[in-house]
């Protein structure tokens, strides 16, 4: 007998039609849209065939057993919040939440509702990061001891612009450190850790870099988080818009070394065995192109490198089976408050900051009212700005560069 469809509801049109390619495969329907852009949305819909909805509760009540949260960056956890209230199993892009008083909320929603929370993190779910996954649960290389995970990701100002319409679209604001997911999560997903203590750095703003002063950005050119792993391993998380685009993973244990390529085919994998540890006849160095575990077709064909299919595979196996997925809540607080707790070290002279384990009722009592963030829409005294030097304002040449590039997109806003 044919297993019932998972009816799924995504907030944010950009990403409806995205979701159904790594979706429908794993046996969910796509049935309504919800955005605040109107023309945007009716244009979707229609195409896609499904219900749309300027109004968020009026969608929550639409006839559907989960919501798919692809909405702005900074806003996720409250609208999870309201979901798993109306009884709406809840996946979530990136960031889980945007203050740890969020984090505290939604961690206590998701214990209360009993639904499916899962964190939509995709770039754990590539080929090379799967394999190294398999392989340091086979004890390859050892205990994981110190690691480094990377997204570079620079643009032209243009491109920049076309994906962040407004002064104070989230693109224009976040801090540097805060849009770490990328890069941490690979390594806590491959080793099973997480990271209790963090320092901040940050490259600054740079004034003679033309992708920033045309751009409507407010904040600095990169970050750079170590971590301190619960198992007292070290991880280094790069990420911003460094010259020099791309991903990277690698894993030191303490009987060898993983990593995917730099450089040419970067789905590759290196696996490396000192000459003296290495069982006999076991190459020093081995580089290869890992297959998917399993769903390879389908991973192949989904965004994200295969990730946008895994994101949806192990929702829709969590919501059949009423057990977690392995990015559940927790880790996905774990991850977005990593990037909070940078910046309070980075504004702070890199000092180290915790990063308080939200598992705990106990511990959660202690930031339940922490609400300390960069959004100029919940400016008041004592919250930080975005960038390490301050208060920074476009140039003239960047706010005509964006009233073009807005206008091209059908957007009239400032």
């Amino acid at each position: 007998m044919a297993t019932k469809p998972i009816r799924v509801g995504v907030v944010g049109v950009g990403r409806g039609r995205s979701f159904i390619g790594g979706a429908t495969a794993t046996g969910m329907e796509l049935v309504a849209l919800c955005d605040t852009w109107g023309e945007r949305l009716a244009k979707e819909a229609n195409a896609l065939g499904v219900a749309a909805y300027l109004d968020y509760d009026e969608f929550l009540a639409h006839d559907m057993d989960a919501v798919v949260l692809a909405n702005y960056f900074h806003q996720h956890a409250p609208f999870a919040i309201k979901a798993l209230q109306a009884d709406k199993h809840v996946m979530s892009e990136t960031a889980a939440c945007h203050t740890l008083g969020e984090g505290v909320a939604l961690a206590r929603a998701v214990e209360k509702s009993g639904k499916i929370y899962m964190f939509a993190e995709n770039y754990p779910y590539m080929v090379f990061n799967q394999e190294m996954k398999r392989l340091y649960q086979q004890g390859l290389i050892g205990e994981f001891k110190c690691g480094e995970g990377e997204y570079v990701h620079p643009d032209p100002p243009e491109v920049q612009l076309g994906r962040s319409c407004g002064r104070n679209h989230w693109r224009n604001w976040i801090p540097a450190t805060y849009y770490c997911t990328h890069s941490i999560a690979p390594v806590m997903y491959i080793t099973d850790t997480r990271p209790v203590k963090v320092n901040g750095f940050v490259v600054p703003y740079d004034d003679s870099d033309p992708s920033k002063i045309l751009h409507m950005g407010r904040a600095d050119t990169a970050a750079m988080i170590v971590c301190r792993m619960d198992n007292d391993a070290v991880l280094k998380s790069l990420h911003g818009a460094l010259r020099g685009h791309g991903n990277y993973v690698r894993i030191h244990g303490n009987k060898g070394l993983m990593e995917n390529a730099r450089h040419g085919d970067k789905q590759r994998l290196r696996v490396w065995r000192e000459p003296w540890e290495k069982n006999p006849g076991e190459p020093v160095e081995t580089v290869y192109t890992p297959d998917f575990p399993n769903h390879h077709h389908d991973a192949t064909r989904a965004g994200h490198g295969g990730g946008d299919f895994f994101t949806s595979y192990h929702f829709a196996e969590a919501i059949r089976s009423g057990e977690p997925p392995y990015l559940d809540v927790y880790r996905g607080i774990d991850m977005s408050i990593a990037g909070i707790q940078a910046w309070r070290s980075a504004l702070n002279d890199s000092a180290p900051v915790a990063v308080p384990d939200f598992r705990d009722e106990a511990v959660r009592r202690q930031y339940e009212n922490d609400d300390w963030s960069p959004d100029p829409e919940r400016a008041k005294e004592g919250q930080p700005p975005s960038s390490i030097l301050g208060t920074i304002e476009p140039s003239d040449d960047a706010k005509k560069l964006a009233k073009k590039i807005w206008s091209e997109q059908g957007y009239d806003g400032d």
